[in-house]
């Protein structure tokens, strides 16, 4: 009997009231990791340890110079460059934090069945590259331009569409003036590992993962808006299936805490012994830098303010935030709460959405503070 590719590829779903994490889940959880919260500590994340999304398989690259990234659809001068080409470009490195969208789907009730992740999934790397508005100037495009489209060597099936990974940026954002979006080569100095896109990849900073194409090998420019299965079907902020819903877009604000003390294996509980400790962690958002961190020790019911690091020269990546706290014997819960300079915050109780996206909770560590003497 014939077989189609419905036969192979779910359709999205929400986990039951008493369901727990599927082999499914778990099989991508093995394939895909987060940052190690210990590891907020680095200013740049290691590429080891920088969070890694893939939706299909790693594509093998075994020698870069027969990669090709083409340029073309609404250009005037359709482009074929070998990374050699890209590296000939004026160099530019920033400084970005990327986080997946699903970041915190796993604590939504119910829950999103599909990449289990908890807080961890975000990563800050110095990317090097070529601005995507210089490869579009030596193109020409054409008036009338919507969409920027990117396409990736990973192909695979989801919910039943087989497909090359592909997203669109609009025109505004891709060219403009204050674009900081790149065609990036390099990672923390050293050529792009393959979990993160070698030998090409696309940085759009501000924006969640997903438009951060990786492993590119086309750009073409469209007259009308893009609407591939990753723009108009994934990424879509929706409360029933039937609905178009809103897209995702830019990172919302987020604090995370740098675990205190020490762990216990199983549960992740943390273990502190009574005293003064600095409580310390990073903060971003997506739309405006963060211009506030608050933490509380109890819980929620009081609020501190911590003491954040001046902004930079790093507007696209994460601020380091400390708090001094004197641990008393018992049992806490340690709060971290980030806004930014247009005043979103990271909500207490979380709305929810279908996909599980910009799921931004605040986070909470209990901390388990010994007796003297123990």
């Amino acid at each position: 009997m014939g077989r189609r590719l419905s036969d192979v590829s779910a359709p999205a779903r929400l986990a039951g009231p008493d369901e727990g994490i599927g082999r499914d889940e778990l099989a991508l959880a093995a394939r895909n990791h987060g940052l190690p919260l210990e590891a907020l500590r680095y200013d740049l994340t290691p590429a080891g340890l920088h969070y890694v999304l893939t939706h299909y398989d790693i594509p093998y690259v075994a020698d870069e110079a027969s990669w090709e990234l083409a340029v073309g659809g609404g250009v005037r001068r359709p482009l074929r460059l070998a990374p050699a080409d890209l590296r000939a470009y004026p160099a530019v490195t920033l400084r970005v934090t990327l986080e997946c969208a699903g970041n915190g789907r796993a604590l939504l009730t119910p829950r999103p069945v599909s990449q289990p992740w908890l807080v961890e999934a975000v990563g800050t790397a110095e990317w090097t590259g070529v601005p995507l508005r210089l490869l579009l100037a030596d193109a020409g495009v054409e008036d009338g331009a919507v969409d920027v489209v990117f396409t990736g060597a990973d192909h695979g099936v989801e919910r039943g569409v087989e497909q090359d990974y592909r997203r669109a940026l609009p025109v505004d954002v891709a060219v403009g003036d204050r674009a900081d979006v790149l065609v990036a080569h390099t990672m923390n100095g050293a050529p792009l590992p393959p979990q993160h896109g070698r030998p090409l990849r696309l940085v759009v900073p501000g924006w969640y993962g997903m438009a951060h194409v990786k492993w590119l090998r086309d750009i073409t420019v469209t007259d009308r808006p893009f609407t591939g299965f990753q723009q108009t079907v994934a990424y879509r902020f929706r409360q029933h299936p039937e609905e178009e819903g809103e897209p995702v877009t830019r990172m919302a604000p987020r604090a995370l805490l740098i675990p205190p003390g020490f762990p216990d294996f199983m549960s992740r509980t943390r273990v502190v012994r009574p005293g003064a400790l600095e409580l310390e962690g990073r903060a971003w958002s997506g739309r405006a830098p963060v211009s506030r961190v608050e933490i509380s020790t109890d819980g929620g019911r009081g609020w501190g303010e911590a003491e954040v690091e001046p902004a930079g020269a790093h507007r696209w990546a994460w601020r380091r935030w400390r708090f001094a706290w004197t641990a008393v014997p018992g049992d806490h819960v340690l709060m971290a709460r980030a806004t930014d300079a247009e005043g979103r915050t990271q909500p207490l109780d979380q709305p929810w959405n279908r996909g599980g996206f910009t799921n931004n909770l605040v986070q909470r560590v209990p901390v388990v503070c010994l007796e003297s003497g123990s």
